[in-house]
């Protein structure tokens, strides 16, 4: 790593997140699957980039039993009609609800890198 990337994670203060950005470059190193590596760069930026996306925006443009990777947080506005897998830093109550309605999952970033350390089939949404 870099110094200049360095600098970034040690500004972090939740231990989690530079936690979380370690294991997504190292996988992304590890298993030649450049999705961790551009989603571990998203996370390094400041928390007030990270995406919020709502329900209506993942029903609008999401297939039905597609994976989804949100860097950042997903809102419950909006209603989805499709079942999709969802991995997020966090989910609002609603969010969870609707998305388990759907016939859906919600997983963290670190479970679908656990489930899934290839990357493949996983699409970053913002």
């Amino acid at each position: 790593m870099g110094r200049k990337a360095n600098v970034k994670i040690s500004r972090k203060t939740n231990p989690r997140i530079v936690n979380l950005i370690l294991d997504l470059k190292s996988a992304g190193l590890d298993n030649e699957a450049p999705i961790w590596l551009a989603v571990s760069e998203k996370l390094a930026n400041p928390s007030r980039n990270y995406a919020n996306v709502n329900m209506s925006k993942i029903s609008r443009y999401a297939k039905d039993q597609e994976v989804l990777l949100v860097p950042g947080k997903v809102l419950g506005a909006g209603e989805l009609t499709c079942a999709v897998t969802v991995a997020a830093l966090a989910f609002s109550a609603g969010a969870v609800e609707k998305i388990i309605a759907a016939g859906g999952k919600c997983l963290t970033v670190e479970e679908i890198l656990e489930e899934n350390p290839k990357g493949s089939g996983i699409r970053i949404f913002q």
